[in-house]
C-alpha cells in the first residue's frame, strides 16, 4: 500500500455507506419552518436569502439560514432525522445543502455541544459523551443485560445524539478537534486562562496541536 498503509483498514473498519431515505418528509419539514419554495422565491424581495438545495435539487430559500440549520440539526440529534442525512451549510456562497441520497461514504465523529443545554447540563463546548454514559457502556460491557432492548451499545450513543456520521462533504466545513484534551485547552484559553507548553526534556512526550486563535467553535472531535 506504501504511504497509504492503514487507510484501507481504518475505512472497513469505520466507515458507513449511505442507504438513502426520502427527501419529500425534509422538504415539507423546512417548509413548516419558514422555508419559500423557489417557485413562489422574489430575488428583489430577500436579496440575501440563503438557498436551500436538496440532494442537489434548488428546492427554496429562507431569510433566518442560522436558526433553520439549528432546528434541523437538532431534530436529527434527537434521532426523529434520519442519522445519515448530511447538513452543509456555506456561509460565504449562502447555501444550505442537504443530502439523504444513497452511496455517499460517511465515518463517525464526536459530537460537540453547540449551546449550553440546561436539561442535560452538558455546557457549550464540551463533547455530549459523557463520563455516566460511559460508565454505563462499561458496566454494560462487563454485565450485559438480560433484556436485549435495555443494551445501549453503538446505536444507542448514535440515538443519544453523542456520535454523528459525516460524509467528505460535511467535512468542509467541519471543524474537528483531535483529542478531548484539544477540547479542553481550547475552552481554557477562550475563558482568558494562560496554558503553558509543555517544555520537559522527554523525547516521548506528545506533542499537543496548538490552538487557532480564529477558530469559532469546534464542532465534533475525532473518534
Amino acid at each position: 500500500e506504501g504511504l497509504a498503509c492503514g487507510l484501507v483498514k481504518n475505512l472497513s473498519l469505520m466507515f458507513y455507506g449511505g442507504v438513502g431515505s426520502p427527501s419529500e418528509p425534509l422538504i415539507e419539514f423546512m417548509i413548516n419552518r419558514g422555508m419559500e419554495v423557489v417557485e413562489e422565491y422574489q430575488p428583489l424581495r430577500y436579496p440575501h436569502a440563503t438557498k436551500i438545495f436538496v440532494n442537489g435539487v434548488w428546492c427554496g430559500v429562507h431569510s433566518n439560514p442560522k436558526h433553520l440549520v439549528s432546528q434541523v440539526l437538532d431534530t436529527q440529534r434527537k434521532s426523529y432525522l434520519q442519522y445519515e442525512v448530511s447538513l452543509v451549510r456555506d456561509i460565504r456562497d449562502r447555501e444550505f445543502k442537504v443530502f439523504s441520497d444513497a452511496g455517499r461514504v460517511m465515518r463517525p465523529v464526536f459530537t460537540v455541544q453547540q449551546e449550553d443545554d440546561h436539561e442535560s447540563g452538558i455546557a457549550k463546548g464540551a463533547l455530549v459523551l459523557t463520563k455516566d454514559l460511559v460508565n454505563k457502556l462499561a458496566k454494560e460491557q462487563a454485565e450485559p443485560p438480560e433484556d436485549p432492548s435495555m443494551k445501549i451499545g453503538w446505536e444507542g450513543l448514535i440515538r443519544a445524539g453523542t456520535i454523528e456520521y459525516l460524509d467528505a462533504e460535511e467535512e468542509e466545513t467541519a471543524m474537528i478537534c483531535m483529542t478531548p484534551e484539544d477540547l479542553d485547552l481550547y475552552r481554557m484559553q477562550k475563558a482568558g486562562y494562560v496554558v503553558d507548553d509543555d517544555n520537559t526534556d522527554d523525547p516521548n512526550r506528545r506533542l499537543k496541536t496548538k490552538t487557532n486563535p480564529t477558530t469559532h467553535m469546534y464542532t465534533q472531535g475525532e473518534i
